[in-house]
């Protein structure tokens, strides 16, 4: 959070100033920023399941455009499937991700 713009740039003055702007951070995370990792849908599009209809949308969309002007396709269309696993900051070398499963197991 403290990456946004938004972000004060002077101490909060009380303790409820902070929670109001951290409230307010929060309900714009959950409801309005897109999140590239889950398909550019909001959290709470896919914790409610509004995700299925919005990726369904987006892919017959695509597919349209894809039909109407090919030439500007070099092949297929952006994923669209809702994403099955969602991990907070996950392991990038995937040799770790191994050794973290076997050593959970």
């Amino acid at each position: 959070m403290k990456y946004r713009p938004e972000y004060p740039s002077q101490p909060f003055s009380t303790i409820e100033a902070a929670q109001a702007w951290v409230d307010r951070f929060v309900h714009w995370y959950n409801t309005e920023h897109l999140h590239s990792s889950i398909r550019f849908v909001t959290p709470d599009d896919r914790h409610y399941g509004r995700e299925i209809h919005i990726l369904e949308k987006r892919h017959k969309v695509y597919e349209e455009a894809r039909e109407n002007f090919p030439g500007r396709w070099s092949g297929k269309t952006r994923n669209w499937s809702p994403v099955q696993v969602v991990m907070l900051n996950p392991e990038k070398n995937s040799e770790n991700t191994n050794i973290n499963l076997k050593q959970a197991a």
